[in-house]
């Protein structure tokens, strides 16, 4: 008997429907088949099969929030640093740690080494029913619970138990429950990111296209011991080893596009490749953000908040399309959709502007983070950037951005009645930094390099979009650009070749014609 008829009738005996996309089917483990009223104790029931895995989770950037850049010996990460949009989360924990990896974090006394604080569920969720509520320190709600109190809006309970044993591995939607969401609202930070991106056309993303290649976050961000590969601190501008083992650290990052397709992608167009070497591939491939019908934020202006109506009551004011443009509690906004990226040289090096740097308000906007680059450094491309721009609180006496305590909900009502000298003393005695207790405002910029939103290589930009006297690539320098630029004694040499070779044509001709005439 043949070992493939043996097989066959195995298969037979064994008549079960089997999962193959597991080799687990967490619904049939006691452990998990109990009520739960925490996420931690979910996560204990998970420890007790996982033993090493919220230890692997506390060594990673997604649980300290903090990170030290071995290039600028910066200490960064969001618990740290600052930005232009909700500024910072120091006072500010219960709101911005619901997209944290774990559960309480309420305050600075959040307790790092609590293995069950882990939460493992806002990864591995399948279902889609998981949710973690702003304003809870990133708790769960196992009961209807009546948010704000009093506001007569109900959050609905999940079922914890459900969801435990429909547990899987990560996906969009599970990243995207934060990625997509960063900066308090859908699309606002990244411009490249948004819900749109949970299940994307071919159009919109070739790699993640949900009927085609249908590429989840992790198939580029691999990683080892839930250590996410890729860094918006510490970025692979340039990546020098061409295609390599993906998967593997010693081999670099895996979620560049040379990892996979190489340093001379266009087989059949040297020309191309070429421009490769001065260009990141997401300069022609990703010809503009926010294409997926979710508009993203430009700029924000916090110094225009605290308008009210003639009640006192907050306004929101929206444009044509519903969008909103302006809070009360956050100031004015502009949005973008189809947005054309700004376009610098890019080598990955990034220093940010802390709390503790001095900053001289002038009329040119202060950078929130300085990209390194330049034409001639030998490590840098021309990078696509959306860069965002804002009006933020500052104190003008210690010459310092401030981080003030925006908590909409809070118990002071600084935020609430805008009372901006306390709302900064807060924020700034959390964070233990100075506050001179006096406030004005001043114009920032962040660059965030544009990196998702692959168009199809049919819709990848063309030669007039940068050969181009106002092409997209006007304002860099350090390049030659034919068309764009004009040298005088380049032209004239030019010109002279080409009327030397109409010469040569004419004369060579001439004297054909004279010598056949002889013949």
């Amino acid at each position: 008997m043949s070992l493939t008829l043996l097989g066959t009738q195995a298969a037979a005996a064994d008549s079960r429907p089997v999962k193959l996309n597991t080799t687990a089917d967490h619904s049939q483990f006691k452990q998990l088949q109990q009520s739960f009223g925490s996420g931690p104790e979910v996560t204990r029931a998970c420890l007790s099969c996982h033993t090493e895995a919220a230890g692997q989770i506390h060594r990673t950037k997604h649980w300290t929030w903090e990170f030290l850049n071995p290039q600028t010996g910066q200490r960064l990460g969001k618990k740290t640093v600052l930005n232009n949009y909700c500024i910072s989360i120091a006072s500010n924990y219960a709101s911005c740690t619901s997209c944290h990896v774990g559960y309480g974090w309420k305050d600075a006394k959040f307790d790092f080494t609590s293995q069950e604080n882990v939460d493992c569920l806002v990864c591995h969720d399948s279902t889609g029913n998981y949710r973690k509520p702003p304003g809870l320190a990133g708790n769960v709600v196992t009961r209807d619970t009546e948010m704000p109190p009093g506001s007569g809006t109900v959050l609905k309970a999940i079922d914890l138990a459900k969801i435990a044993q429909k547990v899987g591995k990560s996906s969009r939607d599970t990243c995207g429950a934060c990625h997509f969401f960063g900066g308090g609202g859908d699309g606002v930070k990244h411009g490249d990111l948004d819900s749109s991106m949970a299940a994307p056309d071919r159009e919109l993303d070739v790699h993640m296209d949900a009927t085609g290649l249908d590429f989840t976050c992790a198939t580029c961000h691999q990683g080892a011991s839930h250590d996410v590969a890729g860094s918006r601190y510490v970025p692979t501008a340039r990546e020098a080893d061409g295609d390599h083992v993906r998967g593997r650290a010693d081999q670099g990052n895996p979620a560049t596009c040379v990892s996979c397709h190489g340093s001379g992608p266009h087989k059949q167009d040297a020309r191309l490749n070429q421009h490769a070497t001065k260009l990141a591939c997401q300069t022609c491939h990703i010809p503009s953000f926010a294409r997926g019908g979710v508009a993203t934020k430009m700029s924000w202006d916090w110094s225009t908040a605290g308008e009210r109506d003639a009640q006192g009551k907050h306004i929101v004011r929206k444009d044509d399309k519903g969008r909103i443009v302006y809070e009360s509690r956050k100031g004015g906004f502009t949005l973008g959709e189809n947005v054309r990226p700004e376009y610098a040289w890019f080598n990955g090096e990034v220093h940010y502007t802390l709390l503790t740097d001095k900053v001289v308000k002038s009329e040119r906007p202060t950078p929130i983070n300085r990209l390194g680059g330049s034409a001639s450094d030998g490590k840098s491309l021309i990078w696509p950037m959306k860069v965002f721009r804002g009006r933020q609180p500052y104190d003008p006496v210690n010459q310092t951005l401030v981080t003030p305590h925006t908590a909409g909900n809070d118990d002071t009502g600084y935020w609430k009645n805008l009372v901006w000298d306390k709302a900064i003393a807060v924020g700034m005695d959390d964070s233990g930094a100075p506050f001179s207790g006096q406030v004005d405002f001043i114009s920032t910029e962040m660059s965030w390099p544009i990196t998702h939103m692959v168009a199809p290589k049919e819709k990848a930009l063309g030669c007039t979009e940068c050969h181009a006297r106002e092409g997209r690539l006007a304002g860099i320098e350090g390049v030659y650009l034919p068309a764009r630029d004009a040298n005088a004694w380049i032209d004239r040499g030019g010109a002279s070749l080409a009327l030397l070779a109409l010469v040569g044509v004419l004369g060579h001709g001439a004297v054909r014609v004279i010598n056949r005439r002889k013949d």
